[in-house]
């Protein structure tokens, strides 16, 4: 919505006066001549006219009144159709949403079901457990008690000694079953019964015992053993004493031992505990053979605990009936499922109880044991956590010793909280270690990585959403393409692993670990002079040459035994394709082309050719390119391996090499392996060795690798638990290096922008404003919603503000003045927005434009940087204000002004204001007059632009003479350009000033001729101006006039407001006035009616663009048409009259002067000269009927007309005498300048030129005498 440009008043006015003339001529005729019939006809036909004109205008009236009625029908039935549509488009979303919140509940209402399901199933899963156990445990009792009561009346059922004689009592049988008994086994049972049953071992008692005591029994064939027992108890009654003291011999003779045998300790001990709880033994001889046993044990292992899990095992199999022990997950399944366990009856409390003592005694001994490990662990952990903050790396034996020491830890610990079960006591308290995170520092929690709360989004290992997704989420090909295209290589890439990785991974260990000690000893001192490290042997160098060479023979012969040339040509046309991959769609569809239709070895092979190869220059295929292996890697491992092979070498082959040359493909490399680092392709433990190699020499080139793999994956490694620590201190002894070194500036910039964009500085994060929903409102349309299509629409949301509310007023003009909160594009939109809204709010567009100016001014005054932004924004809006017809020209042009004389030292001194290497506002005159200078092409404002163009090239040039610009410190060229190309759009024919002392005297020139100026309409004021004098003053401004309203448009008529000559004079007096004025803040209001009249008393700004609202009707046409039919009848008559110009001095005719000459020559009498000294003659001309009469005048030189006509001669004699002066002396000139140049080319050296710029030709001097017309611009003598 541009705002309308108002004719111009000057032109109204003709206009005006020329209808009122040409109405009173027409008056006088028609009272001059009578009325005759054909004019009676013609009145007739006048008032015909008139009246159709009137029927026309009704129909015209109603046509309108219809189409009004018509277009406000189309405007409701639109309106109903978007209500209409709005309520269908909300009915929709209330049922989306209730769909939504459907889906929500019902899912809800699953995942309760699931859960309910779960817990039942886990309830049923406990429940069936516990009725296991339940039933085992009484299956067990049954059978102990039943066996038991066996064993102790087997006295009473012994079979009689004609019993013995019926069985076999061969040896052979006999010893061959003594034997198995050293090797029983649960799955013996029934066949050693059997063959129980049928020998006579009555001579056999004393081996069978040996070999019962000295068997390797396992737990689960303890069962069997003590059955075998109870069967020779019960048949031979002397095999009982003969076990027991068996026992005995065998418990004293492990004494002697150092190291006992865990697993047949804990075999032996249930095995007693067995026979004693079936009766074999009696409660007195076994619980003290039981009890002695126990107690060397857990006495022998109170510091160590080697033997918990003897004890264990003792009191899971025999702790309920030796001990009374209830386990504590027994006694939970019978609270909650009502069981009832067997109770022990077999040996009595009494006898229980020293067995419960001296368990409960080990579990404290054992709690204390696991106390201690703890703390130790604990501070295992705390030292290695401190070794790697501050070297990044552990040593291989410091990381065996932990790892061996968390793992006795962790079976202490099962074995503590197991018999802590089985005892039905309370596990210790272990407490955390708190000063883990005060200790780690500010970086990452390595132990906890990804706690919530630590790092965020916005803080985390990616930028942001769209860079997660690229490195995470890939396409999973083996979803789309059939298995049978990757299963070769899947199964060869399967035998691989298991072949191979594993020595591959053992050897890459080995090396790590070899040179874990130099690494550990390296960055414990962080000494900065470190060596480089030795890379590679030449051996190494020469295999992988070697393996290159191979690389292409293989590659030339799999091209050769292809199996045609149609998959060759499709291979080659991928290939030619990939570079054209810059999407992700793209490089993905490539991906599954080349698994579906392109998968052989041979063609990975140059699909990995092609990758590595990629131009130096297009590194924006690195990221599509790593993601495209990437994404082949689940299918075709052996692409990624190939690759990052070949790039190791490459990498290596350049730090070897150590040259400085060929940086764009060095840096190719390491961009291309922080690209396979981020996929995960590259491994992060290689990527840091590289970083580490690049370090060991920081200089020149690898300087600039270092960054750019910083740059490209450091992020990813620091931010990474598993890199993060190696990474940081590698950080740190980069910067050490920076420091320690001297590096250039723009390396010490990269290092820099590497270090920081890995490791930013924290920030405080910035709480938002709260702010009412109005105000929000508000800074919306402006801020986010203005630009150039939706002006009307936000000058309409505006429109409905409530202005009313003082509070809500004064937001809306604060960030209106606040402009530098708008999009610098769209600033112009603002003033448009205001243009428009003054109409209907005048007061609104006067405190903008006054904050405007305030802001400008306020920024001059503070002066400091971070306002610059700001200060250009206000400077554009300022100039935006004035192409909208918000501000005059006269406030432009003091603002221009005051930036280059607002604290500006006359005698060149510096002031705190205006620095002298501060060119600030320099940019923001160039800012001003690019938006609205172009405006300035016309009139007065014309001349003022040129008067300021002027003062601004001596400013220009006074900072360009400052001592702080130098050869090395040259003054900035984009200032120069940004100069160059404003003169170029508004004066391009302008001539530019060379020096300071040129700029100057253009200044003194010009201020000279305003004074004459001046002098002149002073004169003219008071009325003492001579004929003469006031008619070349007129004749003057009538051509300047002339001459304006001849290229005029109607556009830039109204653009500019036009001011007097003496307003144009004052603006540019001279330099001191100027900055009065500026300090004084004098405005210079231009009327709206009166374009040429000033009002100095009145400090406001006139705001154009209020008042009524012009409504169009009928009438207006009738009256323009009317109008303009009146112009062009009196523009026909007046075109054959000639133009008379009103002279206003005459000149005198050549006979007069010549009698003037010759007259006071004969009475040259000393009366007559002091008469003629006293008085001035002037020649009156009177007409009388056709003759001219001329009468001379003796006017006294006191009066005041001949004063001033005499002041007027004399001035004009001096300036001829001047100007004949400076013609004659300008040969002079010239030399002498000649010679101050050649004087200052030989003092200056010349400085290496730039040979990308064009030199500015040097002005050469036209050949022949010089035209001092065309010099000084006077135009030559009158004639």
């Amino acid at each position: 919505m541009p705002a309308e440009r108002k004719k111009s008043v000057n032109m109204d006015e003709k206009e005006t006066s020329s209808f009122s003339n040409k109405e009173k001529e027409r008056d006088r005729d028609g009272e001059r001549r009578p009325t005759s019939s054909r004019e009676k006809g013609k009145e007739e036909g006048k008032t015909g006219g008139k009246k159709d004109g009137i029927k026309s205008a009704d129909d015209k009236k109603r046509r309108v009144e219809e189409e009004k009625r018509k277009k406000e029908e189309k405007e409701r039935k639109k309106k109903e159709e978007e209500k209409q549509r709005a309520e269908e488009e909300q009915k929709r979303k209330e049922e989306e949403e209730k769909r939504q919140q459907e889906e929500h509940e019902k899912k809800l209402l699953e995942e309760e079901a699931k859960r309910q399901k779960e817990e039942e199933a886990a309830q049923l899963k406990e429940k069936e457990e516990a009725q296991q156990l339940h039933q085992e445990a009484w299956e067990r009792h049954q059978s102990r008690k039943e066996l038991r009561g066996k064993n102790q009346h087997a006295q009473e059922s012994r079979p009689e000694e004609a019993f013995f004689s019926r069985l076999d009592s061969s040896l052979k049988k006999n010893t061959a079953f003594v034997k198995k008994l050293r090797t029983l086994t649960e799955q013996q049972r029934d066949s050693l019964s059997h063959d129980f049953a049928s020998l006579n071992l009555s001579k056999y008692i004393g081996e069978a015992v040996s070999s019962l005591v000295e068997a390797k029994l396992k737990i689960s064939d303890v069962g069997c053993a003590v059955h075998l027992c109870s069967l020779f108890h019960q048949r031979y009654a002397d095999f009982a004493p003969l076990l027991l003291a068996a026992w005995k011999r065998h418990f004293e003779a492990r004494k002697e031992e150092k190291s006992p045998n865990v697993s047949k300790l804990r075999t032996d001990l249930r095995f007693i505990a067995e026979l004693t709880i079936v009766g074999l033994f009696t409660d007195k001889e076994g619980l003290s053979l039981i009890y002695e046993q126990l107690k060397n044990i857990i006495g022998a292992d109170r510091e160590t605990h080697t033997h918990v899990s003897v004890v264990i095992s003792f009191c899971k199999h025999c702790g309920d009936d030796i001990a009374g022990l209830v386990p504590r997950r027994v006694k939970s399944a019978a609270e909650k499922f009502n069981l009832t366990f067997p109770p022990s009856e077999i040996i009595n409390t009494e006898k229980q109880q020293p067995f419960q003592n001296l368990l409960r005694e080990y579990f404290t001994s054992l709690t204390k044991h696991l106390k201690k490990d703890h703390r130790e662990l604990q501070n295992i952990e705390r030292q290695n956590r401190r070794i790697l903050h501050s070297k990044g790396e552990l040593s291989e034996d410091r990381h065996k010793q932990y790892e061996e020491f968390a793992t006795c830890y962790q079976k202490l610990l099962a074995n503590t909280q197991s018999l802590a079960d089985l005892l039905d006591e309370n596990m210790p308290d272990l407490p955390q270690d708190k000063t883990v995170q005060e200790e780690h520092g500010p970086g990452i929690d390595i132990f906890t990585p990804g706690k919530p709360g630590d790092y965020e989004l916005e803080g985390g290992i990616w930028e942001d959403e769209d860079a997660r997704n690229f490195y995470e989420n890939l396409v999973d090909l083996k979803a789309f393409v059939p298995a049978i295209l990757f299963k070769d290589n899947e199964k060869a890439s399967q035998s691989k692993d298991r072949d191979e990785n594993k020595e591959i991974k053992e050897g890459r260990e080995g090396k790590e670990a070899s040179t874990t000690e130099e690494l550990e000893l390296e960055l414990e001192g962080l000494d900065i002079t470190d060596d480089p490290l030795e890379l590679e042997v030449a051996d190494e160098a020469e295999s992988e040459e070697l393996a290159k060479k191979l690389l292409d023979e293989q590659e030339q012969e799999d091209e050769e035994a292809s199996t045609g040339s149609h998959l060759k040509l499709i291979v080659d046309a991928f290939i030619q394709q990939l570079p054209n991959c810059v999407n992700r769609d793209l490089i993905d569809k490539a991906a599954m082309d080349f698994c579906m239709n392109m998968n052989t070895k041979s063609n990975r092979r140059k699909l990995v050719r092609a990758l590595f190869t990629v131009p130096r220059q297009r590194l924006d295929l690195l990221p599509f390119y790593s993601r495209l292996v990437a994404t082949l890697h689940p299918c075709m491992s052996d692409v990624a391996e190939d690759l990052c092979s070949m790039l190791r070498g490459d990498f290596r082959f350049h730090v070897r090499k150590k040259d400085q040359i060929n940086i764009e493909t060095k840096n190719k490399t390491v961009r291309f392996i922080g690209e396979l680092a981020k996929f995960k392709m590259f491994s992060k433990t290689d990527t840091l060795h590289c970083l580490k190699m690049l370090l060991s020499d920081f200089s020149h080139h690898h300087i600039e690798m270092a960054c750019t793999l910083l740059e490209t994956c450091g992020r990813f490694l620091f931010r990474s638990p598993e890199s993060h620590l190696r990474t940081s201190v590698l950080l740190e002894q980069m910067m050490r290096k920076k420091q320690a070194q001297h590096l250039d500036a723009r390396y010490v910039t990269m290092v820099e922008n590497a270090y920081y964009y890995c490791n930013p500085p924290p920030m405080e994060k910035t709480v938002r404003k709260k702010r009412p929903p109005l105000q929000e409102y508000i800074r919306k349309l402006l801020y986010k919603d203005l630009s150039k299509v939706t002006t009307e629409k936000v000058l309409r949301q505006m429109r409905k503000l409530p202005w009313q509310d003082p509070d809500m007023k004064s937001y809306l003009i604060c960030c209106m003045v606040n402009i530098w909160n708008v999009k610098y594009n769209s600033i112009h939109c603002v003033a448009n927005l205001l243009a428009g809204l003054v109409a209907y709010q005048e007061d609104v567009g006067i405190h903008v434009v006054d904050g405007v100016l305030e802001d400008i001014r306020l920024g001059m005054e503070v002066n400091q940087p971070k306002f610059n932004q700001r200060r250009i924004s206000s400077a554009k809006f300022l100039g935006e204000l004035y192409n909208y017809r918000m501000v005059e020209s006269a406030v432009i042009f003091r603002t221009l002004f005051s930036f280059i004389s607002f604290g500006v030292s006359p005698d060149g001194s510096p002031s705190p204001l205006d620095p002298p290497e501060h060119l600030f506002r320099i940019r923001l005159v160039c800012t001003l007059l690019d938006t609205c200078g172009q405006y300035f092409d016309r009139g007065s404002s014309k001349r003022k632009l040129d008067c300021f163009l002027i003062y601004f090239q001596r400013y220009i040039w006074w900072k360009k003479s400052l001592e702080v610009w130098t050869k090395d410190h040259p003054f900035p060229i984009d200032i120069d350009y940004m100069i160059s190309d404003m003169l170029e759009l508004l004066r391009p024919k302008m001539h530019l000033c060379n020096s300071l002392e040129e700029a100057c005297r253009q200044v003194t020139e010009l201020e000279r001729e305003v004074l004459v100026k001046l002098g002149l309409a002073m004169e003219k004021d008071g009325r003492c101006s001579s004929a003469m004098g006031e008619g070349e003053a007129l004749d003057e401004e009538d051509e300047d006039d002339d001459d304006e309203g001849g290229a005029e448009t109607e556009e830039q008529s109204g653009n500019e407001s036009e001011m007097n000559e003496p307003e144009e004079e004052a603006s540019s007096e001279n330099e001191e006035e100027e900055r009065e004025e500026e300090e004084e803040n004098t405005d210079y209001l231009t009327d709206s009616n009166k374009e040429n009249e000033t009002d100095e008393e009145n400090n406001e700004v006139m705001i154009r663009g209020g008042g009524l609202k012009h409504v169009a009707c009928a009438e207006d046409d009738d009256f323009i048409q009317a109008l303009d039919k009146m112009m062009l009848e009196n523009l026909q008559q007046r075109s054959g009259e000639a133009v008379k110009v009103h002279q206003l001095d005459v000149a005198i005719p050549l006979h007069l002067k010549s009698q003037l000459k010759k007259g006071p020559a004969p009475s040259c009498t000393a009366d007559t000269d002091t008469d003629i000294n006293d008085t001035m003659q002037f020649v009156m001309l009177t007409r009388k009927g056709n003759k001219q009469q001329f009468k001379i005048l003796n006017v006294p030189l006191s009066s005041h007309l001949a004063a001033n006509h005499f002041n007027q001669q004399q001035a004009e004699q001096e300036e001829r005498m001047r100007m004949k002066k400076l013609t004659l002396d300008i040969n002079e000139r010239q030399e002498q300048e000649d010679y101050q140049e050649m004087m200052q080319s030989l003092a200056q050296r010349p400085a290496p030129a730039n040979t990308n710029r064009e030199r500015r030709p040097r002005y050469q001097h036209p050949k022949g005498a010089p035209n001092a017309d065309l010099i000084f611009k006077t135009g030559g003598r009158r004639r």
